[in-house]
């Protein structure tokens, strides 16, 4: 079915916790879609500045590393892949110490710029089309996206999922971090994560992951059947 039917770009976007990454690798197998997680690639260009010892609270330094590494991400959804300077860094990325730092990495619109370029290139080249999941596609990346979704979940939910996702994590702690990290986000200057105006907002918190993906392919099948 995928093979004769129209290319299409689909942005997701939403806050940590929502099921972004889940719903989206799921959408993007089910309909043949390629996958493009953009947190993965702020994540990464956030690992090298750590490892190769820039300050990252030193946006001037950020800036100044901006065009260093060399990031390549795999958009199978099956298998989605990320590697810096031909390392594959899937696993560092998740650390505790990179999620503590990516929000100000991410906030040097050096960087933003960096790597925008990057998730527009791919989305560019995507054969039969794209699901591209971050904080701010549908709003700055891919403004012309065919179908923008914005989802959202209650902060208790959030933590929650997330909590069961990190072995021995505790929920209030996460809850925590994650409104510290929304607020970082939703405020930086450069692309803000925010809900498009033309976005479909969907409320994850009372959803089944399952339920969450079957809603995303119905708005995906029916884009396609208003272009054809």
């Amino acid at each position: 079915m995928s093979d004769t039917v129209e290319s299409v770009i689909v942005a997701i976007d939403g806050p940590s916790g929502t099921g972004k990454s889940s719903t989206s690798k799921a959408v993007a197998a089910k309909l043949g879609l390629s996958y493009l997680d953009t947190g993965a690639q702020y994540r990464a260009i956030t690992w090298w500045m750590i490892d190769n010892g820039v300050d990252v609270g030193d946006p001037a330094a950020v800036a100044d590393a901006a065009g260093k590494p060399v990031i390549v991400s795999g958009t199978d959804p099956s298998h989605p892949t990320i590697t810096v300077d031909g390392v594959d860094v899937s696993g560092p990325i998740r650390t505790q110490e990179v999620t503590s730092k990516v929000s100000a990495v991410s906030a040097v619109p050096e960087i933003r710029a960096r790597i925008t370029d990057l998730q527009r290139s791919i989305a560019a080249t995507a054969p039969h089309g794209i699901v591209v999941e971050g904080r701010d596609i549908g709003t700055t990346v891919l403004p012309d996206a065919d179908l923008k979704i914005f989802l959202t979940a209650s902060p208790e939910a959030r933590a929650a999922r997330r909590a069961g996702e990190i072995k021995g994590a505790d929920v209030a702690a996460t809850r925590e971090a994650l409104v510290r990290r929304d607020a970082a986000d939703s405020s930086r200057k450069t692309s803000p994560l925010a809900k498009a105006d033309d976005a479909v907002e969907v409320d994850t918190t009372d959803l089944t992951l399952q339920q969450v993906i079957e809603c995303v392919v119905t708005f995906v099948e029916e884009k396609r059947a208003a272009t054809r």
